[in-house]
């Protein structure tokens, strides 16, 4: 196994200066979700040139796609996030998180023979807002996958991060234009039935349980001040602890967002702007595992936390499947995920040892549960046509 591991890390290291050069181009040229064509083609054609089989379009998604190397039966399914956030760019690490995942293609796909496993690289878009994961789980994508892995850069490091369910909506509130002085009586005002509905939310928080949250901005309230406005939008992010809980919550807000257009006789559309995301349910043992490969590259985790915090699509596929999302801290504290400054912390000397090191951690880690006899059986006796499946929980 040292063997074999020392292989794994001499490709990563080997290709260093490439996944490094990987990671800053794509943080160059940010894109939003399901625009990522860019930073998709980019990880694409480094897998492709290592021999890779690449396949483009997955998913009926322009931006996703799937790259496999090895025959054996056990499937290591590696995640590359793509997408960036508007006005911010890369300020959740994504060009890390797509780097590594190349990186760890590599290390994989070199030892894939000795360790009879395949390795699928998976190009996923739109973590940020549309679940491009969930997409690509439902519509096939991950079958046959019998664990699931990536890394995520934030302030700490550690081998897991526990998430909170999450609902991604626009409401639209669809009112009549007018002069604002000539004839304000003849509209009928969208963005009041907005600001209404902000009204409700902000009473209705008193009495939110525990670890609920909504926060959201107005996406368009008005073309002029002297115009009566016959549409606004705002936009809204409802989080909870678990499914379950979000589907107790999603009704309460709705329900403001009714009340703001009964009020100003406006009419509301609710359009969801993706599937639910999920809590994380962390596949203990595997990370376990990836948890001693990160400290004898070097690098110290502490306690896993307690208090989810954040969300993301991958907590979706850890209910189907055993999931991994550790993370790489940056030492950046009190800078923290979605500012721009920790944007700028993830094109630096200690973000590019850390993407290398991530990537190194995760081919280790699946080296060990593929020799691991109790770990392999245990992945391998799983049912992976996820595709199949007549439901699924986060489609309430």
């Amino acid at each position: 196994m040292t063997t074999t591991k020392d292989a794994a890390r001499a490709e990563v290291e080997g290709a260093a200066d490439a996944l490094v050069e990987l990671s800053h181009r794509i943080w160059d040229h940010p894109e939003l979700a399901f625009e990522e064509d860019r930073a998709s083609t980019w990880s694409a054609e480094v897998l492709a040139d290592a021999g890779f089989t690449v396949t483009t379009g997955v998913a009926d998604l322009p931006t996703a796609f799937t790259a496999e190397a090895g025959s054996g039966p056990l499937v290591v399914g590696i995640c590359a996030e793509l997408d960036a956030l508007p006005g911010i760019g890369h300020a959740c690490g994504h060009n890390m998180i797509a780097a590594a995942g190349v990186g760890a293609g590599l290390a994989l796909a070199r030892i894939a023979d000795e360790l009879g496993v395949t390795v699928r690289v998976l190009g996923t878009p739109a973590e940020e807002l549309g679940g491009g994961k969930i997409l690509m789980v439902e519509r096939g994508a991950f079958d046959g996958v019998h664990v699931a892995m990536m890394v995520h850069p934030t302030p700490v490091e550690g081998d897991a991060f526990p998430t909170l369910a999450i609902s991604q909506c626009d409401y639209h509130f669809h009112g009549k234009t007018a002069h604002a002085s000539l004839a304000p009586n003849l509209g009928v005002n969208a963005a009041d039935g907005v600001t209404v509905a902000q009204v409700g939310l902000g009473l209705l928080r008193q009495h939110l349980e525990p670890g609920d949250q909504v926060h959201g901005i107005v996406t368009r309230g008005g073309e002029a001040a002297n115009i009566v406005p016959g549409a606004a939008t705002a936009r809204y992010f409802l989080r909870a602890p678990s499914l379950d809980a979000l589907s107790r919550l999603q009704p309460r807000v709705d329900r403001c967002f009714e009340a703001g257009a009964l009020a100003t006789g406006a009419t509301m559309e609710t359009e969801p702007l993706g599937p639910p995301y999920s809590e994380f349910v962390h596949d203990d043992e595997v990370a376990s595992l990836y948890r001693a490969n990160a400290v004898a590259l070097g690098r110290t985790i502490g306690p896993r936390p307690t208090r989810p915090a954040g969300s993301t699509d991958m907590a979706n596929v850890s209910l189907v499947m055993p999931t991994i999302h550790p993370t790489l801290g940056l030492d950046c504290r009190p800078v923290v995920n979605h500012q721009p400054e920790f944007a700028e912390y993830c094109k630096t000397p200690m973000a590019d040892r850390a993407l290398l090191d991530g990537a190194i951690a995760m081919a280790w880690t699946a080296a060990d549960a593929a020799t691991s006899a109790g770990v392999r059986d245990r992945l391998l006796d799983a049912d992976t046509d996820y595709g199949e499946r007549d439901s699924y929980p986060w489609r309430f």
